[in-house]
């Protein structure tokens, strides 16, 4: 099992990341892709994928620091990227209209840089929608990025589909255990398995039965406990079928 998204350069896991990783491996997650949504937090990405051999990383600007992308930070974010083999895609990056913390336009030619840069370094993109994902279909449209998951996928089955059709992927968190998240199980039922990933989005967003607590990768068990359960099969299959699509979207040793 691997947690495709986790923030283990979070500082919530400063004091005790050794335990977590020890937790995640006995709960039967073998690697963490370790997500990165500053520059700066991309520095301790680095740093934790060197010191263990299951955590792999991912660097990129998220919307919400956007308006602090200047001249250099292109030449910083790709430097950065080449400096490991274990960086494994750019991201987190994306649109976020619902905080609105930079300016939309600013998001968006953010977003379109680091797509390019994606083809550039033929590298996958991991993209954040929050209620604006007509112009991350549209910027997604333009650039032709080589591969895309949609993190925390939360939105319509309609929304997404024109991504999946193009042969795109979906990721999900423990924001599909909660009561309320009708239209998200939809989603799930109607994606094609093969084009998912599961995820924790750690330390945020801890599924049922763990809702209130920090996240953590150990608890990705559960979103796929989920995702078996909606897609009617087991959860030894969904795993191996989830598994084998993070390896090969992210380029993993197999």
């Amino acid at each position: 099992m691997i947690d495709s998204h986790c923030h283990l350069g979070d500082t919530q896991f400063e004091k005790d990341l050794p335990a977590v990783l020890r937790r995640a491996r006995e709960a039967g997650v073998g690697r963490c892709i370790a997500i990165a949504d500053s520059l700066e937090e991309g520095e301790r990405c680095l740093e934790i994928s060197a010191r263990y051999d299951e955590v792999f990383c991912t660097i990129g600007v998220h919307p919400h620091v956007s308006s602090r992308w200047s001249k250099e930070s292109m030449s910083r974010l790709t430097d950065m990227i080449r400096s490991s083999k274990k960086v494994v895609a750019v991201g987190e990056i994306g649109l976020d209209y619902f905080y609105d913390n930079s300016p939309r336009s600013t998001q968006r030619e953010v977003f379109r840089a680091q797509l390019l840069l994606t083809k550039e370094l033929n590298l996958p993109a991991v993209v954040h929608c929050r209620e604006a994902v007509e112009h991350i279909r549209e910027t997604i449209a333009e650039v032709n990025p080589p591969s895309v998951v949609i993190h925390c996928c939360t939105e319509k089955w309609e929304d997404v589909a024109p991504l999946v059709e193009r042969g795109y992927h979906l990721s999900f968190t423990g924001i599909a255990t909660y009561t309320k998240s009708e239209e998200i199980r939809r989603t799930i039922k109607k994606c094609p398995l093969e084009q998912m990933m599961i995820e924790t989005d750690a330390p945020y967003l801890a599924p049922v039965p763990h809702r209130g607590r920090r996240n953590e990768p150990a608890y990705v068990a559960e979103v796929a406990k989920l995702l078996a359960d909606l897609k009617g099969v087991s959860l030894q299959e969904l795993d191996e079928i989830t598994t084998r699509t993070t390896v090969e979207f992210f380029g993993l040793p197999a």
